[in-house]
């Protein structure tokens, strides 16, 4: 099975420090090698803003991530044994067994998939159902893949083509002359002669009367010659003489092996789709009777792998760092069944994440985690590329609003000065530059103003959505108030939240406008200036993390 890969990934509706410090810290891990094979990715759209940066940082945005469970695409066995339709028993017995497996799936002759195979499949092809009367001798088989499976010799009439199958009755010439030939007149009579099969060794007599009674095949065992005149004959009369070196009571035991894999195998079979995460079909496919599931893309009957039942046991997981976030209710989906192994944050502790096995953890009250992956650098001495750097700039000057927000702490400070060095940027220029991109306000439809940066959170067991829009003037909020006031009523009803929270902060002047919709007792307890029955203004507000947050928080617990 292939390795899972591993990720850092910010949270969901990523902001400038989330992504910028997803790239930041894979870059680091690839540096160092620690994770040579780190990816940055995000669970989310990325802002205007931050698109600005990464254009001109010259980097591509980071993968996208919707689910982060394992699905049977990464853990299925690319490299599958399998038969097609037109093997024989032996063909497929050996595959088996040469790979000590017991099952296989079945293609047709498009390289469509079309069957299963079990080991206990094959014995329908050894074993006749019927144990009385003609049946016991009947066999359904190709005559040229009877050559093939005895290497034997066609010395008569021409074979068929491979494909073409037909029912032959085994009669072993063992017996006398005489029996031999009386058997032969009875089929005769019976009107079934042109399907017998006549096995025999060195005994020219019995290989003429097959001949005379017009049966379809002979087989001559051992090795034994046929003579030049018998071939001669059979090929007028049309029938075929095959000549191998397996003694009679082989060369009979190999016929039935020579018997096709599309009489037995199992028509009515379960696929799995690529995407299908391994904790549902755990559920799904445990009760079944089958043990091999075919792995294939939607819509299509071509296998990309195969998985079996004990593939589903403890599937192995894929490897998160968590950045800019520690909390289950902000990560992308499926992060239960994650590993997560590293979490670097300047947010407050949330309390339901989880891991088997200890971690590395990181979380200060900073004022962007680009920060903290930019100390990282420093005590490594890793030096950043100016990309990255770049990068790491954004992150800081966004959730700082370049040093001036009172998260800013001397480490922001710090990093900041060292970090704009090595991308060859003037920090004051830049923040100009980077907020003047692209007015949301002004221009995003109401559910990107609500989505672009928001985040959820859990406080006394209420549910609760800050959506934070930063801005360098709120003329343009006036004219909008109204439909982002109704997206966001829809957002509460729909997700049903006890609070949902849009904060439209200006980053020059310093205060934000704040709507509101939630629970009655809690929004009057909020320690803003209330405009109206949903709108308040909050002076010198600014930050969502020291100063939003909180005030909610307060409000929640002075409401009970």
């Amino acid at each position: 099975m292939p390795k899972t890969p591993f990720y850092v990934i910010g949270h969901k509706n990523p902001d400038t420090d989330a992504i910028c410090s997803a790239i930041g810290y894979a870059s680091l891990l690839r540096a160092s090698g620690e994770e040579p094979d780190a990816i940055a990715a995000r669970c989310g759209e990325i802002s205007q803003r931050t698109k600005w940066v990464l254009e001109r940082a010259k980097l591509e945005a980071p993968v996208l991530l919707t689910d982060v469970r394992v699905n049977a695409g990464m853990v299925c066995h690319r490299k599958i044994i399998k038969v097609s339709v037109a093997d024989t028993f032996l063909t497929a017995y050996r595959r088996m067994l040469a790979a000590e497996i017991r099952c296989v799936p079945v293609e047709d002759h498009d390289g469509n998939l079309c069957g299963i195979l079990r080991y206990f499949d094959l014995l329908k092809l050894l074993l006749p159902a019927d144990t009385e009367g003609l049946s016991v001798r009947m066999v359904h088989v190709s005559l040229a893949k009877l050559a093939d499976t005895l290497q034997a010799e066609n010395v008569g009439a021409q074979l068929p083509s491979q494909e073409f199958e037909e029912d032959l009755i085994l009669l072993v010439g063992a017996s006398s002359q005489a029996t031999v030939d009386k058997r032969l007149q009875q089929a005769a009579q019976d009107g079934n002669v042109g399907k017998f099969l006549v096995i025999c060794g060195d005994r020219p007599i019995v290989q003429r009367y097959a001949i005379d009674h017009g049966a379809r095949a002979l087989l001559v065992t051992g090795g034994n010659p046929v003579p030049k005149e018998i071939c001669a004959y059979a090929a007028r009369k049309g029938v075929i003489v095959l000549r191998c070196q397996q003694d009679t009571a082989s060369a009979s035991t190999l016929i039935r092996c020579s018997r096709t894999v599309r009489h037995v195998m199992e028509k009515n079979f379960l696929t799995v789709g690529l995407s299908e995460p391994i904790s549902v079909l755990r559920k799904r496919l445990t009760p079944l009777d089958q043990d091999l599931f075919p792995v294939v893309d939607s819509g299509s009957l071509v296998m990309t792998g195969v998985i079996s039942k004990s593939d589903l046991v403890d599937p192995p997981r894929i490897r998160l760092a968590l950045v800019d976030h520690n909390e289950y209710a902000q990560a992308v989906n499926g992060v239960e069944e994650a590993e997560i192994t590293e979490v670097i944050d300047h947010h407050r502790l949330a309390g339901d994440l989880v891991s088997r096995e200890p971690i590395r953890y990181l979380n200060e009250p900073v004022g962007s985690t680009c920060t903290l992956v930019g100390r990282k650098f420093f005590h490594r001495k890793i030096t950043p590329t100016p990309s990255v750097a770049m990068c790491l700039c954004a992150g800081i000057v966004s959730d700082t609003l370049c040093l001036t927000s009172p998260t800013t702490t001397l480490l922001d400070r710090e990093m900041l000065t060292w970090l704009s060095a090595m991308a060859g940027v003037d920090p004051n220029k830049f923040t100009d530059e980077f907020f003047a991109v692209g007015s949301l306000i002004a221009t995003g439809t109401p559910e990107e103003i609500l989505n672009a940066d928001r985040k959820e959170f859990t406080e006394q067991g209420l549910s609760v959505s800050i959506s934070q829009v930063e801005e360098r003037d709120l003329h343009g909020f006036a004219a909008r108030r109204d439909e982002l006031e109704a997206m966001l009523k829809k957002l509460y009803y729909r997700e049903n939240y006890d609070l949902a929270v849009l904060a439209v902060t200006d980053v020059a002047l310093h205060h934000s406008m704040i709507l509101a919709i939630g629970q009655e007792a809690v929004l009057m307890k909020l320690p803003f200036e209330q405009i109206d029955h949903s709108l308040f203004h909050a002076p010198g507000v600014v930050s969502r993390k020291r100063q939003i947050f909180p005030a909610i928080c307060e409000a929640i617990h002075h409401s009970r």
